[in-house]
């Protein structure tokens, strides 16, 4: 086989046959004669003495002599011509002839049209994939060679035409600010020369984040690189989706304008879910009202970022020359430029009506692939073409400069999207879950490591920051290479190399979380700490004071293991029940050595600490009680039953409310495990981007855990247990944990599986069926969902990637369910992986799938997950508490855990160094400034609320309303200082107190 017959055996699509689909669908036949096809296109091409263009090509029995003409008016010899005729202003007949120096061979009456005048925005750039195409080292290195080229490209082209001068837009910041670190003095202020006078353009986000894995912090933080010059738009490119929180967090950074680029690359139906409607540009707004002004490539069968290569601007003039006024011809008079099937996948058609505008934003990369270099090749075209062509008129440009000309003169008319823009890539997190759960705990930790080490009087700002840093990059939506199954050293075969490093990546990000969290611990104490006996300031993390557990370690150099001890409230003198786990060191040498305690405190306050006292006991703790076989815990709040047999709880019984919170007739039980395996092959790039599914003939095989074994049913002065382990298809062994802690209205369950590891397609569910109707709402990155609650037009709807929680709501009770590892979700039905990704269950409304994780993807992301994965959920439920609120109160268990922090000689039995008087608003984190403190907050309301935020000490005070430092002065009544938030909004007080 030749490798021409290799290449065009293969299913992707090529550049060849989408322009030759191009030249087809913008042509007409006019003249079909003695095996003679001819076929005409009125293009919007218009020379400089006010004539436009007709376009003429022949094929079949074709002689060298052929002469076309527009009788009376113009005549070319060749096959493939250009005419021009006098520009008009309505529909004008002409009468086309082909003739050969025989004669006439046919004519036709031909219709000239008038043609819009464009402007197009070539905005040159390459796309960041920090991987992919070669391990993730060569390709920063290769971006800051780019720059270098850039810099001169600039050089070269100043003396240029304003328009045909080249311009580099620098799509992520990283390697800007790399390179600005690595490069001398004078190439550096040649850069920033370049930046100031708009010839380069660095844009806002530091790479393409994956922004549904972002924390809200998370995602300020990486806005907050300070360059020698401007920073007004930002680029969004590929497979990331944009969450609803990146609109206030891009205002907060002074960014107001959004290119984006969706890949849709088969794997999207965005036009079957209201995408039709999206019209370019529009203002995306946020819940707060702040908005930013999008820009997005507008193909829904592939190519998005390609889009200029698509029709020659990175090959030759006379290839753009011939296809790009088709390209414009086409946006000017159907929905999309280019049919169904033309990019591999074959969808049903997308009515649209066509694009109104008379300008366009068209991306551009210096060769046909990703992390391509620059090229002077587009600049010269539009130096070419702007001498040959009056219109359309293309402009060598930057990114926002396209935004300023259409913010100017279309602003106003400009239609308005709301909500989350969920992409349809989303599903790829869920084939990393090992290492995006330390990830996710990481941001936890970072949060609470900062807050304490502020407390402590440390100001660790810079380490917290490159932590974020750490768990950003691994949220960078390049997860794999282009051939992640593949394991050799460099292009994109590399896929073992990359991993490896993508993966401890995650690793590392949460060592280091769990470094900073544990320093933390440790300075927070000394700073409490005197004289005295041993005791635990037991902090709580959350904004509201609440009853939960705490996990805390003594040490036998502290206190002898065999001493009994008792744990005191020091704010009542009560004693609190504990449980001590003991390590001793023929058990655990390479442990520390001493107890693990447990112990429920009661009424914690918020940011704040309760203190409790380690005292003399007569008797040692009581031990664990053996409860047998019979698979019931409970506690004040709750009964819960479990199926042996079936391997999944049966009922959660809210003894409170009197009601049964499991849904009995569900499809699936209540955390049962299902497994789903997929009959499409594995180790074929992009194959799920050709791949349809129209009903469940692909679902392979479903099966479910059944037949558990109790490992553990076990009562303690503290909590009840149940340990089962089950087995299932795709695990050695699933495990899980259901505990209920005295005096907590929560249900904690943990699921740990020994996943198996192959490349099969294959997915793993864990159903949550409650006895309820539809959400009412659910967290997501900057914002609150819901049913009732606006999208951008065109978001994946068959899955949802949240945050923390989702919650029910009826008039008689509010149920809330909460995730720390797993953000995918499907809610009432499981789904097809492939589109349109139709459902496989009937729709259950109280329904909640957590899409634990999958191995769906043959590109991009990893070929196959195995290990020990650990996933955990809660439960709650009360009455007359609103949706949102109980929400955030079911993942503070999850994700705001109980310290106990080790003190000795602690004065204060308790202590709050925060309070915030309203219940949708709640505390992210404390931070250090120059002045004192910072407060940051955030709102679940889905209206603005005034917020009184009181600080101990409290005597000056600025308010910025985002997490940036756009400060503004706010008064100070007694040590309280009111904050006005927008709806689902974000701000933060930066406080000075008399004791900081």
């Amino acid at each position: 086989m030749t490798s021409r017959l290799l290449q065009r055996s293969l299913g992707s699509p090529d550049y060849d046959g989408i322009r030759q689909a191009l030249r087809h669908d913008t042509s007409t036949p006019v003249i079909s004669v003695r095996g003679l096809e001819v076929r005409l296109a009125v293009l919007p091409l218009f020379t400089h003495d006010g004539r436009q263009a007709v376009r003429v090509s022949c094929t079949g029995l074709i002689g060298s002599d052929l002469i076309v003409s527009l009788k009376d008016v113009d005549q070319k010899t060749g096959a493939d011509v250009t005419l021009l005729v006098p520009e008009v202003t309505e529909p004008r007949t002409f009468t086309l002839e082909v003739r050969d120096a025989a004669g006439v061979i046919g004519s036709a009456e031909v219709t000239v049209t008038p043609q819009r005048k464009w402007s197009v925005f070539v905005v040159h750039h390459s796309h960041l994939d920090i991987g992919y195409t070669d391990p993730q080292g060569t390709v920063l290195r290769h971006h800051l060679e780019y720059l270098d080229a850039a810099v001169r490209l600039a050089d070269e082209t100043a003396s240029w035409p304003d328009d045909a001068k080249f311009r580099w837009t620098v799509e992520s910041s990283m390697p800007a600010a790399k390179w600005l670190a690595a490069r001398p003095a004078e190439q550096v202020e040649r850069f920033n020369r370049a930046a100031r006078e708009g010839i380069i353009e660095v844009t806002a986000l530091p790479f393409q984040l994956h922004t549904e894995a972002c924390s809200t912090e998370e995602l300020y933080r990486q806005l907050r690189q300070v360059f020698d010059f401007p920073v007004k738009s930002a680029m969004h490119t590929d497979v990331p989706g944009a969450v609803v929180g990146l609109v206030d967090a891009l205002n907060a950074a002074g960014v107001r304008y959004l290119a984006a680029a969706h890949n849709w690359a088969g794997r999207s139906v965005p036009y079957l879910h209201g995408g039709d409607k999206l019209t370019r540009p529009f203002w995306w707004q946020a819940p707060s009202g702040q908005r930013v002004l999008v820009w997005f490539t507008d193909t829904p069968h592939g190519m998005a970022y390609m889009e200029g290569n698509t029709v020659g601007l990175t090959d030759s003039y006379e290839l753009a020359d011939d296809l790009l006024p088709r390209y414009l011809s086409a946006l000017a008079t159907r929905g999309y430029p280019y049919g169904p099937g033309t990019f591999g996948w074959q969808g049903p058609d997308a009515p649209r009506e066509p694009y109104e505008l008379d300008v366009l934003h068209l991306r551009v990369q210096g060769a046909h692939a990703d992390n391509a270099g620059p090229s002077i090749v587009p600049a010269s075209i539009a130096r070419r073409w702007n001498e040959q062509w009056a219109w359309p008129r293309l402009r060598s440009a930057v990114n926002s400069d396209f935004f300023e000309h259409v913010e100017e003169r279309y602003g106003d008319r400009l239609a308005v999207h709301e909500g989350d823009w969920t992409d349809w890539w989303a599903d790829g997190l869920g084939s990393g879950a090992r290492p995006l759960g330390y990830v996710r705990r990481a941001q936890s930790s970072l949060r609470a490591a900062e807050t304490l080490h502020t407390l402590a009087g440390v100001d660790a700002t810079e380490q917290i920051s490159l932590a974020y840093d750490k768990v950003a990059l691994f949220n960078e939506h390049t997860w794999g290479a282009a051939n992640p199954w593949e394991d050799a050293e460099e292009a994109g075969d590399s896929g073992g190399l990359q991993w490896t490093r993508k993966s401890a990546g995650a690793y590392d990000a949460q060592d280091d979380a769990a470094d900073l969290l544990h320093a933390a611990i440790r300075r927070f104490g000394a700073a409490l700490s005197g004289e005295g006996a041993a005791s635990f300031a037991v902090f709580n993390p959350g904004t509201h004071a609440r009853t939960d557990v705490v996990k805390a370690f003594l040490p036998r150099d502290l206190v002898p293991i065999d001493a009994p001890i008792a744990l005191k409230d020091a704010r009542t003198g009560q004693i609190l029940p504990h449980h001590e786990e003991v390590v001793l060191p023929e058990d655990w040498p390479t442990r520390p050595i001493g107890r693990h305690l447990h112990a429920v405190v009661p009424d914690v306050p918020g940011y704040g600490y309760a203190r409790v006292d380690v005292v003399a006991a007569e008797t040692q703790a009581p031990e664990p009680v053996d409860m047998g076989t019979e698979p019931v815990i409970e506690n004040e709040f709750y009964r819960v039953t479990y199926d042996l047999r079936e391997g999944y709880v049966r009922s959660i019984f809210d003894k409170v409310a009197g009601r049964e919170l499991v849904n009995a007739d569900a499809a699936a039980g209540f955390g049962q495990y299902v497994y789903d395996r997929y009959a499409t092959a594995p180790h074929f790039n992009h194959m799920s981007g050709h791949v349809g599914a129209h009903d469940r003939t692909l679902l392979g095989d479903r099966a479910i855990a059944r037949n558990a074994a109790v490992v553990k049913a076990q009562r303690t002065a503290v909590s009840e247990k149940l340990v089962v382990e089950l087995q299932g298809k795709g695990v050695d062994w699933l495990r899980t944990t259901i505990e209920l802690h005295r005096g907590v209205p929560r249900l904690d369950l943990t699921y740990q599986l020994a996943k198996q590891g192959t490349p099969a397609k294959e997915a793993v569910f864990l159903a949550f069926p409650f006895a309820a109707g539809a959400p009412a709402a659910w967290e997501l990155t900057g914002g609150v969902g819901g049913p009732g609650v606006p999208r951008v037009p065109g978001s994946a709807e068959y899955m949802l990637p949240i945050r923390h929680w989702i919650a029910y709501e009826d008039p008689e009770l509010t149920i809330a369910w909460a995730t720390m590892e797993a953000p995918l979700v499907q809610l009432g039905t499981i789904h097809m992986p492939y589109a349109p990704f139709p459902p496989t269950l009937e729709e259950e409304a109280g329904t909640v799938y957590s899409w634990a994780l999958n191995n769906i993807w043959d590109t991009n992301f990893p070929a196959q997950q195995q290990g020990e994965t650990t996933f955990r959920y809660a439960v709650t439920s009360s009455a007359g508490v609103e949706a949102r609120r109980l929400g955030a109160r079911a993942a503070a268990g999850l994700t705001e855990p109980f310290i106990g922090v080790l003190t000795t000689g602690a004065d204060a039995e308790a202590h709050e160094y925060v309070r915030v008087d309203h219940p949708d608003v709640l505390v992210t984190s404390l931070g250090r400034s120059p002045e004192g403190l910072v407060v940051r907050l955030q709102s679940l309301a889905p209206r603005p609320v005034e917020a009184r935020v009181t600080l101990p000490g409290l005597r000056e005070a600025q308010v910025s309303s985002g997490l940036l430092t756009d400060l503004a002065p706010a008064a100070v009544d007694g040590e309280s200082v009111k904050v006005a938030l927008p709806a689902c909004g974000v701000a933060a007080v930066w406080g000075t107190c008399e004791d900081r």
